[in-house]
């Protein structure tokens, strides 16, 4: 959890706490804390790709640059297609299978959603 508040209404960074309340200085929004809670849950759901796109399990994805895989000398190469991805979370957000590789842990910021 961070320090910072943020207003769940217009994304202000300068939102505080008051005796149990949540106030926005910049559009005087306020909020209790179980609304910001449940903000904070639905931000974390939510994985995104390189580009911005929402990514769900299943999806097809595609790499976007050359990752070299930590302990072997193999690359996965920039638009290797990686099908059925498993979202998941921590670090490498995506569980998948790379075709010629095997199972792997992905970051999303590495690859680009394609249509199906």
């Amino acid at each position: 959890m961070t320090d910072t508040i943020h207003c769940v209404k217009c994304q202000s960074p300068y939102a505080y706490e008051d005796r149990g309340l949540f106030i926005c200085p910049e559009c005087a929004h306020e909020w209790s804390g179980a609304e910001a809670h449940e903000e904070e849950a639905t931000e974390e759901a939510v994985v995104r790709d390189a580009s911005g796109a929402v990514l769900t399990d299943g999806d097809t994805v595609m790499v976007v640059k050359d990752l070299k895989i930590k302990g072997s000398s193999n690359v996965v190469k920039v638009g290797t297609k990686v099908k059925n991805i498993r979202l998941v979370g921590g670090d490498h957000d995506i569980d998948c299978k790379i075709p010629g590789i095997g199972q792997m842990g992905l970051k999303s910021a590495f690859v680009k959603k394609v249509a199906d």
